[in-house]
């Protein structure tokens, strides 16, 4: 008999309370200021805001909905990470939706979405490219060149794309293709903070 997936699409157990993020497409652009950024859906409504808290010991992301409510932060699990676990934890109910675990590597940018109390995979999100991900680790000025990233479901099938894009500022489309084996909402506000993340 087959293992039942760890992801059950009817329940609300990786919702994040305070945004819906129902869209099949979003753009993530880095602001002027680094490590600060705005997440627009497909008609170009900014539904997240996000930036690095400055000083801490602890890498820290809050994020705050279009109007400025809280909706989630990313916290680094060990002081000053340069490759580890992040926690989602919601805003509205102060929860841990799910946890990101880097698998830190020259040749591949490698993240895994895992349930908070199980560890269990629920999507990865990995490097296209393992050349430009090695330079990006190398040379700084090869970030100047958009990598891009797929989303798997924790069996390893396509459900999606980050998609980088020639800017000055750095620029993401994140596109979802099916999200019926994964956590939609965690996915996307894992993949939203990516970059802020590599470029640590």
């Amino acid at each position: 008999m087959a293992e039942p997936s760890p992801f059950d699409p009817e329940s609300s157990k990786y919702n994040i309370s305070t945004v819906e993020l129902d869209d099949d497409s979003y753009e993530v652009k880095q602001s002027a200021i680094r490590n600060k950024y705005a997440v627009r859906d497909s008609n170009g409504d900014v539904v997240l805001r996000g930036k690095q808290k400055l000083f801490k010991m602890k890498e820290e992301f809050p994020f705050v909905t279009g109007d400025d409510r809280e909706a989630f932060t990313v916290k680094a699990g060990g002081i000053l990470d340069v490759a580890g676990n992040y926690t989602i934890t919601d805003a509205g109910t102060g929860e841990e939706i799910v946890v990101l675990d880097e698998d830190f590597s020259l040749f591949v940018e490698n993240w895994t979405i895992r349930d908070p109390d199980t560890g269990d995979a629920l999507a990865t999100i990995h490097s296209k490219g393992k050349v430009l991900s090695a330079l990006r680790h190398l040379v700084s000025i090869a970030n100047i060149f958009p990598n891009k990233y797929e989303i798997l479901d924790a069996d390893g099938n396509h459900v999606g794309d980050i998609d980088g894009q020639f800017s000055l500022r750095d620029t993401y489309t994140v596109s979802i293709d099916d999200a019926s084996n994964v956590p939609k909402e965690a996915v996307v506000a894992a993949a939203c903070i990516l970059d802020a993340l590599e470029n640590q």
